[in-house]
């Protein structure tokens, strides 16, 4: 079969993503064998994306790769049978960074980046910057919640307010990792309201959210698609959302901090890179096929049924969007206490 970059297979990569089926049924066609050390690894550094299920349209060639989905922070998702699964957790997506940047720069090798590669450097917990990867693609972003159990004492985020400042640190507030963008609301959420929590991290948001199912914390700070099935099922509540307005669905009820006079955005945005100095040409494919996917309406109503917010930008205004953020959050950094 050749390279997955040659002139005669450009042409057939034309997603990166459909997240319509689920994990076994990426290539599983006959011919999958026969690119042999040609896998084409997908790096997923976060936990999971909520309820976002990975899949793929798998063709004759097996060219379609999927990207997306609620899979073991590191995955690799290869588009071979069988499937691959690296896991590579941990450092609030540190070592999964590091494990993309150093790679050979050939294309085969895909990370799906988040904010936490602006916020990490930031707080000198990687060495690693947003200048050792090229940009491929933003393909969402979702803000940061105050999610709590059902039946926690507080009903609305007035009360929970109101009680973290009669116990100063006694409340504990689960988050992604230390120096996770979570973990960054919260402590942000902190120095908006005047409160001062206990911030336990974890390696991603699943385990955050399965640690307060069992009442381990308090309070989680993870987006709102992390939680939603649980807030569906009636085991979570979700106090307030830190976006500019409020979401559909599920959360319609909930409102935001700007709605409660507390001054407070703050989100995750995630998207896709290679290493630097990927050859061009390589680069241009991957740029057509995550702007295919994103143009899919099979992948716009994964993310609308996963409450995950649609804010697709190609790669010169993701770059710019990356510089913009990495300028913002020195200033927010810069005041807020983060425990190493």
């Amino acid at each position: 079969m050749g390279s997955l970059w040659s002139a005669d297979n450009r042409g057939k990569v034309r997603r990166l993503a459909l997240s319509s089926t689920t994990l076994d049924a990426n290539c599983t066609d006959g011919n999958a064998g026969e690119h042999g050390a040609n896998e084409l690894e997908v790096s997923v550094h976060v936990f999971s994306f909520g309820s976002l299920e990975v899949g793929s349209t798998a063709n004759a060639d097996c060219f379609d790769v999927p990207v997306l989905g609620s899979v073991p922070e590191g995955t690799y998702l290869c588009c071979v049978t069988p499937n691959v699964v690296i896991n590579k957790p941990g450092a609030a997506s540190a070592i999964g960074f590091g494990d993309v940047a150093n790679a050979k720069p050939d294309g085969y090798k895909v990370a799906v980046v988040s904010v936490n590669l602006v916020i990490l450097p930031a707080l000198n917990l990687m060495k690693l910057t947003s200048d050792d990867f090229i940009p491929i693609a933003r393909l969402n972003y979702d803000p940061s919640a105050i999610t709590v159990r059902a039946d926690a004492p507080w009903k609305t985020i007035e009360e929970f307010i109101a009680d973290a400042k009669k116990r100063p640190g006694a409340m504990q507030v689960g988050n992604g990792g230390v120096g996770d963008i979570w973990h960054v609301a919260a402590a942000a959420f902190e120095d908006r309201t005047g409160t001062q929590f206990n911030h336990v991290p974890f390696q991603g948001a699943s385990p955050a959210i399965l640690s307060l199912l069992g009442g381990h914390v308090d309070a989680v700070s993870v987006s709102p698609g992390e939680v939603m099935s649980h807030v569906q099922s009636g085991k979570l509540r979700t106090l307030a959302v830190m976006s500019e307005q409020r979401l559909g669905g599920v959360f319609a009820d909930s409102p935001t901090l700007k709605e409660r006079k507390i001054d407070l955005t703050i989100g995750v945005w995630r998207g896709l890179a290679v290493p630097k100095n990927t050859p061009p040409d390589v680069v241009d494919v991957l740029k057509n096929a995550a702007r295919s996917t994103a143009s899919d309406a099979a992948y716009k109503e994964t993310l609308v049924k996963a409450n995950l917010g649609e804010a697709y930008l190609d790669a010169a205004p993701f770059k710019a969007s990356i510089e913009r953020d990495r300028e913002s959050l020195k200033k927010v950094l810069a005041k807020l206490v983060i425990q190493k």
